[in-house]
């Protein structure tokens, strides 16, 4: 039976830690502050938004949300974070996505400035990662490397499978695992006989998006497994891209869905915002 990873739990612990140091730095004149843009009114974002909201509020930090309409173009848009990368009472920025289909993302991303891109998605920063140098860490890879470390487990040398790609999960947590000297394989939907490197993986983290993609015949016994993805049933249920009630008897840790990953992810982009707030204080 495996033992379970509660990103709740840890983050629960972590907010804890990170109220006693936002009251030391107000104590000091420094009053974390994040500002989130949502353009438009997607339902989910505005339900993502509203949930950063609360965590800010939850540990004392100062938090703003400018609701834009979907009519924004894209020249608004970007005069609008033009202001508060000029606001020296902001720390830290984040656009929620997806944006509307008239506005390019990455032109929006790079318009951010470094030191107050928590979200760790601009350029320069994932260059900073890519190289192994201190920057914003994206927030859910960041949560990962986390929770591993809050379990002990050794990197080093180990082999680590990624289920998936993107830009926002895939990639960047396989870099950081890189960075902690795991040896790392990717895999994605166009990978043929995905068992074959499963199988052999030591560490596995699953971000495909797809419900129960992986299952009892992909995990290597007493492998550590981190599912990412978050997908409704049609009953309402949440579940994840692994097969929990599968791969708890074989895998040595894992991460449920809900309460695994997901409440980790705010966590990191508050725990980047003190970080900025400290950085931008001293510069």
């Amino acid at each position: 039976m495996s033992t379970i990873i509660s990103g709740k739990k840890l983050s629960r612990d972590m907010r804890e830690e990170m109220k006693l140091e936002i009251d030391q730095l107000r104590k000091i004149g420094i009053k974390p502050h994040l500002t989130v843009i949502i353009v438009g009114d997607d339902p989910a974002s505005e339900s993502y938004v509203r949930g950063k909201e609360k965590a800010c509020d939850e540990i004392g930090m100062d938090s703003t949300i400018h609701k834009l309409p979907s009519s924004t173009s894209e020249k608004e848009l970007l005069i609008e974070i033009n202001k508060l990368n000029e606001d020296s009472s902001v720390h830290g920025i984040l656009v929620q996505l997806p944006l509307p289909a008239h506005i390019h993302e990455q032109k929006v991303i790079a318009s951010i400035h470094p030191d107050k891109d928590v979200d760790g998605f601009h350029p320069t920063n994932v260059g900073k990662m890519l190289t192994g140098q201190d920057t914003f860490l994206p927030c859910t890879p960041y949560g990962i490397i986390t929770m591993l470390r809050s379990i002990n487990v050794e990197l080093e040398g180990k082999h680590a499978v990624v289920i998936g790609r993107s830009n926002i999960v895939g990639k960047p947590v396989g870099q950081l695992l890189l960075n902690e000297d795991a040896t790392v394989t990717y895999c994605h939907s166009k990978t043929t006989n995905l068992q074959q490197y499963t199988k052999t993986a030591d560490i596995l983290i699953v971000a495909v998006g797809r419900p129960h993609v992986v299952n009892a015949d992909h995990i290597k016994k007493g492998a550590v497994v981190i599912d990412v993805g978050v997908n409704r049933l049609e009953n309402g249920s949440l579940t994840g891209d692994v097969n929990f009630e599968q791969v708890k008897d074989v895998a040595s840790y894992i991460t449920p869905v809900p309460g695994g990953v997901g409440p980790m992810t705010i966590t990191m982009l508050l725990k980047n915002t003190i970080k900025a707030a400290k950085g931008l204080a001293t510069s």
